[in-house]
């Protein structure tokens, strides 16, 4: 299985939750369920907010989807980056999954910060602990509005609630640990190896590879210069197979464009007195945010505003960032070296113009100073801190809320907050390859066939005439279409097989033509773990005056060479066939013999014996100890 990431689109149906009561969305209108009969079934359920209906309870997120597949069956689990691995507690801990999972070491560490910050918003800073399931009932379907009603058809059966931090430490104490260019043996039938995507701190493609044929599985990359390390693609080249799944969400958004847009909103916002709320994850993208906002600050003659990061990961995570210097740029490597810190968060900590805090009850409150700039999750706006500064902050249009994150949709997220006076800015930066530089890298590493969502190669709809949105390749293409099964016919041609050290020593090669070496070798196949290895076969002889028994290595004749006709007649007459007769056949020699035809030609020879067993063997172990390699 490559990759096991969450859906998170189901969280635009539900109200935000929190610690604290909302009076606001308390006392939103009721959406009421009835039966047949007009009797109420529920009005606590379901609310609604500026003309949209929302689920008043417990978010919850889509459940992998298990229809084409039974994911006991699946024994290796490969991830790419720390965002691809949400939905690994539901396989591991719910679906009888018993394989083995592998993950570079920051992609664990940065995925475990995120998955915990999931759990403290679901579990522990929520109010509500029932789940709503009554507006679930396929009966009352056709009550809802269409922006619940469409859910049906996103499987919402398998809607389930976040996991808990036991299921989580379960789930990732079954992950393997694997470093760039390591190769990894897979019950000795499969080499894996990762290698960098340049999306983020340890994400990695992967090359699945047998001895002759090679899949790689192209996820997200970039080849922009932030933080990671850099695009490494040399050991995905002539892959039999290619799949491809990692294009940027925002094609039409220019990352540098967006990344200056970014800071000039801001500034200008904080300019004029009022306070900005970045609603984003607390690792990844927001590093290079930091990095950015605070040069650009500097130049703007800001560096008296002050910067919150508001995240229970938010302090594990810039420690991380600074340890893991060997998944870095060259550049921040080289800090490293000095020794630097790679980043400036801890010198920004220390000077006070970064404060970091674990929610909106750690203390923030005596340290709190406006105007200044919060980054504080969730990007959905369902749950998290930046639920807090939304309802906080939307009644002033003085105020801005910036959205950066590609994932989520700006106005789903702000739509249980309406109306809101703050003003809006969706500058989405996503550093993965767009269609242009994808179609670019795919024709450099020349796949034999492309595996590709049916999406990447055609337009967008609503900009048909954008062509230059859409992979352009040279390679063959099979579009993946969802819950589809494709054939792809790479199939093991050829097996390696290792040869025992005594066996190779015990071999006399003859130069069949110029540069190519053949042996005749008799030996057993040892096949363990799907590795094969050929060992001797041994003959007991005597040895010596006294005889003594020792094991010698035997080798069959050669069954293919050229005959020496001299020596095999006089072999035969040893033997006691003293009536032997040499004719011209039309493709050779002939060999009489008494009640005995020995045919010789070009590409065979025939022994006819009257059914003597004895005799075909001994005349055919004579012919082969005189042929001699070509």
């Amino acid at each position: 299985m490559l990759d096991c990431c969450l859906d998170f689109s189901s969280l635009q149906n539900f109200l935000p939750i929190g610690l604290i009561e909302n009076p606001r969305l308390q006392n939103l209108p009721k959406w009421k369920l009835v039966d047949e009969h007009d009797n109420l079934i529920t009005d606590k359920e379901l609310k609604e907010c500026s003309g949209r209906v929302f689920v008043d309870s417990v978010p919850e997120f889509s459940f992998p989807e298990t229809d084409l597949l039974d994911l006991t069956t699946v024994d290796v689990i490969l991830l790419s980056n720390s965002a691809s691995m949400f939905a690994l507690p539901y396989i591991t801990e719910y679906t009888g999954f018993k394989g083995t999972i592998y993950a570079t070491e920051p992609s664990l560490q940065f995925g475990r910060l995120l998955m915990e910050e999931l759990i403290e918003y679901c579990h522990h800073r929520v109010l509500k602990t029932e789940t709503a399931t009554k507006w679930k009932n396929r009966k009352y379907k056709k009550q809802l509005p269409s922006s619940l009603s469409h859910c049906w058809e996103k499987g919402l059966s398998s809607w389930r609630v976040c996991y808990n931090s036991e299921d989580l430490n379960k789930s990732l104490s079954k992950v393997q640990i694997v470093g760039y260019a390591e190769k990894v043996s897979v019950f000795g039938a499969l080499n894996i190896t990762a290698s960098s995507s340049g999306f983020s701190l340890g994400s990695c493609n992967w090359k699945i590879s047998s001895d002759f044929e090679k899949i790689s599985y192209l996820s997200a990359s970039s080849s922009l210069t932030t933080h990671p390390q850099q695009l490494n693609a040399k050991s995905l080249h002539n892959s039999d197979l290619l799949i491809f799944s990692g294009l940027t969400q925002v094609p039409n958004h220019n990352p540098d464009n967006m990344l200056a847009e970014f800071c000039s909103c801001l500034a200008k916002t904080v300019k004029a007195g009022g306070n900005v709320l970045v609603p984003c994850s607390p690792s990844g993208l927001l590093y290079d945010l930091l990095e950015c906002l605070l040069s650009y600050m500097e130049q703007s003659n800001l560096i008296n505003i002050p910067i919150y990061l508001i995240s229970p990961s938010a302090k594990a995570s810039l420690a991380s960032s600074q340890i893991y210097s060997e998944w870095l740029h060259p550049n921040k490597q080289n800090k490293a070296y000095l020794p630097e810190p790679p980043f400036p968060h801890d010198e920004l900590i220390h000077l006070g113009r970064l404060k970091v805090f674990s929610s909106v009850h750690d203390g923030l409150s005596s340290n709190f100073k406006k105007p200044c700039i919060v980054f504080a999750g969730h990007a959905s706006l369902r749950f998290g801190d930046a639920v807090h500064f939304v309802e906080l902050w939307s009644k002033s249009a003085s105020n801005s809320f910036i959205f950066v994150e590609p994932s989520f949709s700006y106005l789903d997220a702000l739509a249980p907050f309406q109306p809101i006076t703050a003003r809006v800015y969706h500058f989405p930066i996503d550093t993965r390859s767009n269609h242009q530089a994808a179609s670019r890298l795919i024709d450099s590493l020349k796949p034999r066939l492309l595996v590709a969502p049916p999406s990447y190669l055609k337009a967008p709809i609503n900009a048909p005439h954008r062509t230059d949105l859409k992979l352009v390749t040279e390679c063959p293409i099979t579009k993946l279409e969802r819950n589809s099964v494709l054939n792809l016919n790479i199939k093991r041609t050829s097996e390696k097989v290792d040869l025992d050290p005594e066996l190779a020593s015990s071999l006399t090669p003859s130069e069949v033509k110029s540069g190519v070496l053949m042996a005749p070798l008799s030996a057993q196949v040892i096949t363990r773990d799907n590795a094969h290895l050929l060992k001797p076969v041994y003959k007991r002889v005597a040895v010596g005056r006294k005889r003594k028994l020792h094991d010698e290595v035997i080798h069959r004749p050669l069954l293919s060479g050229k005959l020496c006709l001299t020596s095999f007649v006089d072999d035969l007459k040893q033997e006691g066939f003293s009536d032997v007769k040499i004719e011209d056949g039309s493709s050779g020699k002939i060999i009489l013999l008494q009640d005995t035809v020995i045919q010789i030609d070009d590409g065979s020879t025939h022994i006819v014996c009257e059914g003597s067993e004895s005799l075909r063997i001994k005349l055919r172990d004579l012919f082969l100890k005189n042929l001699t390699a070509i």
